[in-house]
């Protein structure tokens, strides 16, 4: 919780600089959906075809949600609510991812409590992103500070909320391994066709080297873990 709040107030501090925080958080998501939750959906689900079926789903869900939200061009004063709807969306998608964290670290003490401390580091690791990528998609998409602290506080209570969910209820691996299949196909579309375009609106090297290394950072922690 006090991982996510920090992201959170740290976007809302640089707000001024949103595209800039942006390039950072693009390449997080990114590279969490692809060396974190895709290998664990992989080595849940056993296989790859439908570990890529359901990825496409989710990429493909939420680009007609975003449609179905957003009717108008980006230049229409109508747009405003619209966007305010999608941000509200992206922002209840890293609720319920920072919910499955939750959830996977109350499954993971229920194996051993040395596989849930693991989890739980895994997921302290990248729950600052969370908050950091919650506020900057609100202020993203409607510039609504009071929203962004409204989903803040969701965000940072949904992994304590999934960890008591995950100590009293049985979640087969193989149900879990599609949801985080689903959740990547979700993030590799936020972040490829939302959040990094964005950043990169206009050439900046220091963008690139923020993009770059949450890329890095991401990668380098799950290397780690692996071994």
């Amino acid at each position: 919780m006090l991982s996510t709040l920090a992201g959170g107030f740290v976007a809302m501090r640089i707000a001024r600089e949103l595209a800039t925080a942006i390039a950072l958080t693009g390449g997080v998501v990114v590279a969490v959906a692809l060396f974190e939750v895709l290998p664990e959906a992989i080595e849940a689900l056993g296989d790859p075809r439908d570990v890529g079926l359901l990825v496409g789903a989710g990429f493909v869900f939420f680009f007609l949600a975003e449609r179905l939200l957003v009717l108008h061009h980006r230049d229409d004063a109508e747009h405003v609510h619209a966007h305010a709807r999608v941000g509200a969306l992206g922002a209840a998608g890293l609720s319920l991812h920072s919910f499955i964290d939750g959830l996977g670290i109350g499954l993971a003490f229920d194996i051993s409590t040395e596989t849930g401390l693991l989890v739980f580091f895994a997921v302290i690791s990248h729950d600052f992103a969370d908050g950091l990528n919650t506020v900057s998609f609100i202020l993203r998409q409607s510039g609504d500070r009071k929203a962004a602290l409204r989903w803040l506080s969701i965000d940072a209570l949904a992994p304590l909320i999934g960890a008591i969910v995950g100590t009293s209820l049985s979640v087969s691996e193989h149900t879990l391994g599609g949801l985080l299949a689903v959740y990547a196909g979700f993030f590799l579309f936020m972040g490829a066709t939302d959040l990094l375009p964005h950043a990169h609106e206009h050439p900046s090297a220091k963008r690139v080297g923020l993009t770059l290394a949450g890329f890095g950072a991401v990668l380098l922690i799950s290397l780690a873990a692996g071994h």
